[in-house]
């Protein structure tokens, strides 16, 4: 099934965004079992790869995953840059440092970089996955997280966009798509409650015509219950007529709309 790219995201009816996090190696057998699900519901996600050496071998080691990665993009879903490494480095401002431990469980690998360690870090996860073929307009940092000097080296090395946890940031226009994520927490607080508001939020902000997002983990998957919500969330999404879009195809959309 190849998937199309929605109109204008202004829209009376809402829009929302799928992503599939965490994508690598160590990670296939869950990222095939969330996009079996997406396929099954006609929805596009924007699967977002963690190139570098990460609970195993690198991305592009692993042909399997990558033959299935450029599969799933022949059917229309998308490929992103989601870090390098998925760990977060030393260093940093101290609310940055807390945030980082406490709210992205030490996987903000871009909160605290500077220009430079940004730009390196950036130019090894795209130069790994050009070796394999495939070329990301975007990036989601680990976490949501990224300090002003990754969004500098995201720019200067042509990105497309960036997300935070509010929003969606077009770097060629500046523009910011404000659209909230909602994202499970296996085995941390507010699980169970996080897990009833995510349907909920879903219908709410689609019938109201507010763009939105969900993100899926390889950990939900883990967790009783945790991926049937989501699944939920996605179905009343649908039904209360909101349409699903890439992340590259809402910031094409969008910038088609501003002409």
């Amino acid at each position: 099934m190849a998937y199309t790219v929605v109109g204008d995201p202004r829209g009376v009816s809402a829009v929302f965004v799928v992503s599939v996090h965490d994508v690598a190696p160590w990670s296939f057998a869950a990222g095939r079992r969330w996009l079996d699900d997406l396929d099954a519901r006609g929805v596009p996600a924007t699967l977002l790869l963690v190139p570098g050496p990460w609970r195993g071998p690198r991305l592009p080691q692993d042909a399997a995953l990558v033959r299935w990665l450029h599969d799933a993009r022949g059917r229309g879903h998308e490929l992103a840059l989601h870090g390098y490494v998925h760990r977060a480095v030393p260093g940093g401002p101290l609310p940055r440092r807390w945030v980082n431990a406490v709210v992205a469980r030490g996987c903000a690998e871009f909160c605290a970089l500077d220009e430079r360690a940004a730009h390196d870090r950036l130019t090894s996860g795209l130069a790994a996955l050009a070796s394999v073929g495939i070329v990301p307009e975007g990036f989601t940092p680990p976490g949501w997280l990224a300090s002003p000097g990754s969004v500098a080296a995201l720019r200067g090395l042509g990105l497309e966009y960036t997300t935070s946890h509010l929003a969606v940031h077009d770097l060629r226009t500046g523009r910011r798509h404000r659209m909230p994520a909602l994202s499970h927490r296996p085995g941390g607080l507010g699980e169970g409650v996080g897990a009833r508001l995510m349907p909920a939020a879903a219908r709410r902000w689609s019938v109201r015509g507010k763009a939105f997002r969900i993100a899926l983990h390889p950990a939900d998957l883990d967790r009783p219950g945790l991926r049937e919500r989501a699944l939920e969330a996605v179905d009343l999404a649908l039904a209360a007529g909101a349409r699903p879009c890439t992340y590259a195809g809402l910031v094409r959309a969008a910038r088609r709309a501003a002409t």
